[in-house]
């Protein structure tokens, strides 16, 4: 990145609210939405819990005015919603003015619906429409359909840092000045695979995760949605239009280290945090606020914090993961926690980590227990995807 991105609007719905206003109150509140499984039946639901969207898919359908032909998933939906607050807070009513483009990012993509029916669609013809809703690019097809966009789609999936790379793609675009306007983020909606998949890991807790906790017993899965408007400086200066904030520095690395592991010295996650710092053009002394990764896996949390003692030395900044309001919401992590780091500038607050007891003993690090409040110009934040697929973003007021 080589100029810095203007925000112009946002969309989220997660388990702690169905849009930005209600999701700030939640976090303010400290009112997480973690709970046992009721969407759907799961052999595994009184073991867990799960940061889960109170509203069944036909709710869902009936809010967005769907037809009953439609082979939305619940991916899709949950996207739509948030693309549509996005672009509603943004003031963009026609979204082909400029020249526009989505690029969104995806896990589950339609597995909620196809896993229902996956061994009966030979006896059940009606339900063959969602085969074509499956693959993840199809939601962010739906999505760009729904809102009539002609512009430029597309999809990313790199696990828990997708939206995280689909808003840098995002910044790109605009930089090499092929895109005036890109609305970018991340959808994922919980289903069995994914619960299963996770459960065979052995990384879900039974109880509300505590990140940064030594006590830490893993973490809850969560289905979310969030969305930012990104545009070009020209683009904002031709309509005098509000800027919520800016991304100025963005970082991706890879560290190969092991399938869903992170590497013991945190590698991946130090190098994204240093390529953002030298994108971003600021010291790592003038961040105010970074919202951690933070899954509450023994993995991810140590790793982590070696990579912030790696960047930051003895003097971490305040920070706090977001997760024990929210659950781990996989390719959306990073854009809802991207929406919660422009709350952070545009309020000047610090979230608390919620559950936290006791350091980890290596680290010695404290995250921050208390709604705080402090005057906050640069955020910083990661977000880290199976694989070693490491992506941090660095926020700004101005």
């Amino acid at each position: 990145m080589h100029k810095k991105v203007a925000i112009t609007g946002m969309g989220i719905i997660s388990a702690i609210g169905k849009n930005v206003e209600e999701n700030f109150d939640s976090l303010i509140h400290q009112k997480h939405g973690l709970s046992r499984l009721k969407n759907f039946d799961s052999i595994h639901k009184n073991e867990i819990f799960v940061g889960e969207i109170k509203l069944s898919n036909d709710e869902l359908a009936t809010f967005l005015n769907l037809s009953p032909e439609d082979n939305f998933s619940r991916t899709a939906m949950l996207g739509l919603i948030a693309v549509k607050e996005a672009l509603q807070n943004a003031g963009i009513e026609n979204v082909n003015e400029v020249r526009t483009g989505l690029i969104s990012s995806t896990s589950v993509g339609g597995m909620d619906r196809t896993e229902n029916y996956f061994l009966d669609y030979e006896n059940l013809p009606e339900k063959q429409k969602y085969i074509s809703s499956h693959d993840a690019g199809a939601s962010s097809n739906q999505i760009a359909n729904e809102i009539g966009l002609k512009g430029f789609v597309s999809t990313i999936s790199t696990a828990c840092s997708s939206a995280a790379n689909a808003i840098m793609y995002g910044a790109r675009l605009i930089n090499s000045g092929k895109l005036d306007r890109v609305i970018v983020g991340g959808t994922d909606a919980l289903s069995k695979f994914t619960i299963n998949g996770f459960k065979s890991l052995m990384i879900l807790s039974d109880e509300f995760n505590q990140p940064f906790d030594e006590n830490r017993k893993g973490l809850n899965l969560g289905e979310a949605a969030a969305y930012l408007v990104l545009e070009s400086e020209e683009s904002i200066r031709k309509s005098n239009k509000k800027v919520l904030g800016y991304l100025i520095g963005a970082g991706n690395a890879n560290d190969a280290f092991h399938q869903t592991a992170s590497s013991e010295n945190g590698e991946g996650a130090y190098l994204a945090m240093k390529k953002a710092f030298e994108t971003a053009a600021i010291q790592p002394t003038e961040i105010d606020y970074i919202n951690v990764h933070g899954t509450a896996t023994n993995n991810n949390d140590l790793t982590e914090g070696r990579a912030l003692k790696r960047i930051f030395g003895e003097n971490v900044p305040n920070f706090s993961s977001t997760k024990p309001f929210t659950g781990h919401t996989l390719a959306a992590a990073a854009s809802v926690e991207a929406v919660f780091s422009l709350l952070s500038l545009q309020h000047n607050l610090v979230y608390p980590n919620l559950n936290f007891q006791s350091p980890i003993e290596e680290l010695n690090i404290f995250p921050i227990t208390k709604l705080e409040k402090k005057n906050i110009e640069y955020v910083l934040s990661n977000s880290f995807g199976f694989g070693g697929n490491c992506s941090t973003l660095i926020f700004s007021k101005s």
